[in-house]
């Protein structure tokens, strides 16, 4: 949907701001014909009483063309080149300019050719020439015989003199920009609501996302008091409720006067002020203005303005359609291979014959079985054999063995403690000698 800013606070969008120019009294009686019937007391002669044949259009332009080719033959004037466009034929058709009035001026081809310098917008220039009547529109215009050039123009002087302060305070730079929404519910536009601009805005919006709202807050784009309404404009949008997702500001194409309020100071710093995210969208592809600079991305046209800030309905559907493709083919792949390791599974032998895996493991335990008892068996002889050898070797040691060679060994009847020095035995000490088949007990009657 579309709405208009309107209200108390709008009111000064439509105001004049300041001092309106004083209407241009009309002339009466202009033009030969009209002069020649008339007396001197300004009354219709008796001759337009009568119905004189009028002058035919051609006519009355062929006779001014007369009238300044014969009071105007040539001239020099200064100003500054406005717009300019160049026909295939070579032709150089532009507009001279100074702060309050401009002319159209034509540089023919043949002309041109003889200079070599930069003809551009802005420049301050220095011509010769003549004035022509082009009678097909009824304008006259300038037929620039020379062309010096003069240096940079007042306007684009004070554009470059903004354009460096604003720089050096930062308002221009790149990580000031902000990224536009993807997708945008609501959408200011300050721009004068009976122009060609917002009309192409809506047309291409329209086409692409139509869910957009669109809020139009009106505002004069050029003229007299055209910046302040602009920048109160940029004001008003940051207040709206519910808030704005994206703010543009911006006209049609048009000559750098008419452009030159979204130049002014004013408009440029409310924009770079803005805590929407702004779009410049000033119809003039040449040249850059310092709007264009602030914003947070600039569009060539309104209608690019549409392009850039709402997505395309078709290419959203076709994308969504695709995804959905991808999406569904995925799945159906991830299907089929868990139908496939499904399959596989379905096919293993504990699924087809389960019992002949119970065998197997039956088979295997009894196998178990007899490799364990086989190695207790083996375990055993090993250690009754280990035994054997070690009881061996422990008999050849025996101190029996020793007492069947006819060794004995004494003890302490008392302790048992084994004698084995004299001067451990005493008179009177009871003794106990074994030998190879007992033992004896004896007294010590004497130590010798």
């Amino acid at each position: 949907m579309t709405g208009f800013l309107w209200g108390e606070d709008a009111d000064t969008f439509f105001s004049r701001g300041g001092n309106s120019e004083s209407k241009k009294k009309s002339t009466k009686g202009a033009g030969p014909a009209s002069e020649a019937n008339r007396d001197p007391t300004g009354e219709p002669s008796a001759k337009e009483d009568e119905g004189q044949k009028p002058l035919s259009v051609t006519q009355l332009n062929a006779w001014i063309k007369r009238t300044l080719d014969q009071s105007l033959t040539s001239f020099w004037v200064a100003g500054e080149v406005g717009s300019i466009t160049r026909s295939g034929a070579g032709h150089i058709y532009l507009t001279l300019k100074d702060n309050a009035n401009q002319i159209s001026a034509v540089l023919w081809k043949s002309t041109w050719e003889k200079y070599q310098f930069d003809l551009r917008e802005g420049l301050s220039v220095l011509c010769m020439g003549r004035i022509d009547v082009y009678g097909p529109r009824g304008t006259y215009q300038i037929v620039v015989q020379r062309i010096e050039p003069q240096g940079i123009g007042a306007l684009q002087l004070a554009f470059r003199r903004l354009h460096a302060k604003l720089e050096a305070e930062g308002l221009f730079r790149s990580e000031r920009k902000r990224p536009l929404p993807r997708f945008p519910k609501r959408v200011g536009f300050v721009t004068s609501p009976h122009g060609a601009a917002i009309h192409d805005f809506l047309e291409v919006l329209r086409r692409r996302w139509p869910q957009t709202s669109v809020l139009v807050i009106p505002a004069k784009v050029q003229g007299a008091g055209s910046a302040e309404q602009i920048a109160r404009g940029i004001e008003l949008a940051a207040q709206v409720r519910p808030k704005l997702d994206v703010l543009i500001v911006g006209r049609g194409g048009g000559s750098i006067e008419d452009l030159w309020s979204f130049n002014e100071e004013l408009v440029v710093r409310a924009i770079a002020a803005c805590p929407i995210p702004t779009v410049s969208a000033v119809g003039h592809e040449i040249d850059v203005t310092l709007c264009d600079l602030a914003a947070d991305v600039r569009a060539l046209t309104p209608s690019e303005a549409a392009e850039l800030v709402v997505p395309n309905r078709d290419e959203i559907i076709e994308l969504l359609f695709s995804v959905q493709s991808r999406i569904r083919a995925m799945m159906q792949h991830k299907i089929r291979e868990l139908e496939t390791r499904w399959t596989g599974i379905a096919s293993r032998p504990i699924f087809q014959q389960p019992q002949r895996v119970f065998d197997t493991m039956t088979q295997r335990l009894d196998d178990l079985e007899r490799r364990l008892l086989d190695g207790v068996d083996k375990r055993l002889e090993r250690a009754e054999r280990s035994f054997e050898i070690l009881a061996a070797q422990l008999e050849s040691v025996s101190p029996l063995r020793t007492l069947a060679r006819g060794y004995s060994f004494t003890t302490d009847a008392a302790t048992g403690h084994v004698l084995t020095d004299i001067q451990e035995a005493r008179v009177g000490q009871v003794l106990r000698t074994r030998i190879v088949d007992g033992t004896i007990t004896s007294e010590v009657i004497s130590l010798d």
